[in-house]
């Protein structure tokens, strides 16, 4: 005889609630409001890739998207007739060159926007970087195995690692430099010239892209539509906010912005509010917030700094 046993109805309620609470606490605040508005009006291809979201943003150019892990890196393959620019290689977690080869079969000259390990992990994949002349790049290319590490805490990944990642064993693999590269110098890539612009500030080694005659800019990190990391001890203040007014100075020539974090497409007119932002941030204004041992992160009109918090004065 089967016999039933009565479970109290407050038992049953709280087990799913109980389930329900563990379920959102695994969830890091960061990934809840994915997936971003912004990219329904963006043409999405490869769309059976688990890792990357792949999108195409202009004739040529194709925004690589990592949205399941929380810095949200976006590298981009930007393509000539005779030759492509790879424009950062993302966290390494994923094969961003199996993706690439997919997107396009003319050789891929790889470009940093910086060498902060989120823009060059996949770099060790490919045999022609060019990189900036600066000992903060050269050291960066030896890699890191504590900084990736770092990059796969629990609150930094949204949703499942790829098949056959293992998280112990990762790090962000040394790469050559093939040949270094300077303010000024162009890729010809065949119908579609490249410039590279120093931006120093967020690193020394940062710099932008431009294609002048499409009127696109590439900003790596000197913007994109999330808090911009002012804080660590290879930034610099003053040289960030002459790169931004470089950039901004460019807003008239330019039909699209795309940023290296978050959501790719800005408007120009983004680029002198920048400026505008981070100059009154610097002289006291905005809201300011803790965020962390040592950061705070400084709000105005819709820019978010993440800076180091100012010290106390010892009595």
């Amino acid at each position: 005889m089967k016999i039933i046993t009565a479970v109290p109805l407050t038992f049953l309620l709280f087990i799913p609630a109980t389930l329900q609470a563990q379920q959102e606490k695994q969830i890091p605040e960061w990934c809840k409001p994915l997936p971003r508005p912004e990219y329904k009006s963006l043409q999405r291809v490869l769309p059976d890739e688990p890792w990357f979201e792949v999108y195409k943003v202009a004739a040529g150019v194709f925004a690589i998207y990592e949205p399941h892990q929380a810095e949200e890196t976006i590298s981009y393959l930007i393509v000539g007739t005779k030759q492509a620019v790879l424009f950062d290689t993302g966290m390494g977690i994923s094969d961003i060159h199996k993706v690439t080869t997919k997107l396009t079969s003319r050789p891929i000259v790889v470009l940093n926007s910086h060498t902060h390990d989120d823009h060059v992990g996949g770099n060790w994949q490919f045999p022609f970087i060019f990189g900036m002349d600066t000992d903060f790049t050269r050291k960066n290319a030896k890699g890191s195995r504590e900084d990736a590490q770092a990059e796969i805490a629990s609150d930094q990944i949204c949703g499942d690692l790829p098949k056959g990642f293992n998280p112990k064993t990762y790090a962000t693999k040394p790469w050559r430099i093939s040949h270094f590269i300077h303010d000024g110098f162009t890729v010809n890539l065949g119908g579609r010239k490249l410039e590279v612009l120093g931006t120093p500030g967020h690193t020394p080694d940062s710099i932008a892209l431009l294609d002048r005659a499409n009127g696109l800019l590439f900003t790596g990190d000197t913007y994109y539509p999330a808090p911009i990391w002012l804080f660590r001890p290879e930034t610099d203040l003053d040289a960030y906010v002459n790169s931004a007014k470089r950039l901004a100075a460019l807003a008239p020539e330019l039909k699209l912005v795309f940023g290296a974090h978050n959501n790719p497409v800005a408007e120009p007119s983004v680029l002198p509010r920048l400026v505008t932002a981070i100059q009154a941030v610097r002289s006291g204004q905005g809201t300011v917030k803790p965020a962390g041992e040592g950061k705070a992160i400084h709000t105005l009109d819709g820019f978010d700094f993440l800076l180091a918090a100012a010290k106390k004065e010892k009595n």
